[in-house]
């Protein structure tokens, strides 16, 4: 049965930089991210044995979430210049090393990734979304787990996980977000309405559409008048949160299949890079595979 592995681009260049510093190629250039990546990259086919894989890159902001709320993701500082040079090299490094990688303009990664996970479960694939964005949860299903880049043990997570963490289910988490908010994407939710209280409100209620048709029957005051007069904060939160799938349905999964190594690129780069350690790898795949130019 074939497995699909959708990595987070960014999410994961992002965390190999800041948890790796001061590591440069022999002409200087920094390669604390793509060294991180690789070995972040390897852990997880490792564990997870795919026979697709896909790394997805934000293209830019969605100029539809940034016209209902121009300060979306406003607050995210740009791109150091030491990690946007990796990036490049990163995309170079997966081709080389057989693997897909996704860039759309002007797409977000997280529409891509939802749409490509949508469509293999379909199919009849498993999948699993390595990202630390907790907007994936929305796609959790028997097909679809997610893996948590800080969690050592590569679990992959299901719909108990995702109950655990948020207090309601898969199919909830979209209105769970959009009452709560989400500061990292600049999204202000209802006043004083937490994780918890948003869980209890959907537990109750099942959705927020039934909970605004039944707001008599919320017994605080307090919050029956907060939810009232965020009633179209939550309806446009509801949009911003929510996936788009339909926006990666050009891509063919077929094409998401892992591929034969170029190992004479991969060593081109390793030393580049001064990979040392992976180069010595490389003498014993080379045994073992013919090389591709």
């Amino acid at each position: 049965m074939a497995r699909l592995l959708i990595v987070d681009g960014h999410a994961y260049a992002y965390r190999a930089f800041y948890a790796i510093r001061g590591m440069t190629s022999p002409t200087g250039k920094p390669t604390n991210a793509v060294y991180g990546f690789i070995k972040m990259l390897a852990k997880l086919r490792a564990s997870l044995q795919p026979s697709h894989v896909v790394v997805v890159w934000d293209g830019g902001l969605s100029a539809e979430r940034t016209t209902a709320l121009p300060g979306y993701k406003a607050q995210r500082p740009e791109m150091p210049d030491e990690l946007g040079w990796q990036i490049q090299e990163l995309v170079e490094y997966l081709a080389a090393a057989g693997l897909a990688s996704l860039c759309r303009d002007g797409v977000e990664a997280d529409d891509v990734i939802a749409g490509l996970a949508r469509r293999a479960a379909v199919a009849g694939w498993d999948v699993v979304v390595a990202s630390s964005d907790k907007d994936f949860m929305q796609l959790v299903s028997p097909r679809i787990g997610l893996v948590n880049p800080s969690d050592k043990s590569v679990k992959v997570w299901g719909a108990a996980e995702v109950r655990a963490k948020a207090g309601v289910d898969p199919q909830q988490v979209v209105d769970w977000l959009a009452l709560v908010g989400d500061a990292v994407d600049n999204i202000p939710g209802v006043t004083g309405v937490g994780p918890k209280t948003a869980a209890g409100l959907l537990n109750q209620f099942g959705s927020v559409t039934q909970l605004y048709g039944q707001l008599d029957a919320v017994k605080s005051e307090r919050l029956r008048g907060a939810l009232v007069a965020a009633t179209e904060i939550v309806r446009r939160n509801v949009e911003l949160v929510r996936l788009k799938e339909e926006l990666a349905s050009d891509v063919s999964l077929a094409d998401l299949a892992v591929r034969p190594e170029r190992l004479e690129t991969l060593r081109e780069q390793y030393s580049r890079w001064g990979f040392r350690s992976m180069l010595a790898e490389l003498v014993t795949a080379q045994v073992a595979q013919p090389v591709l130019l």
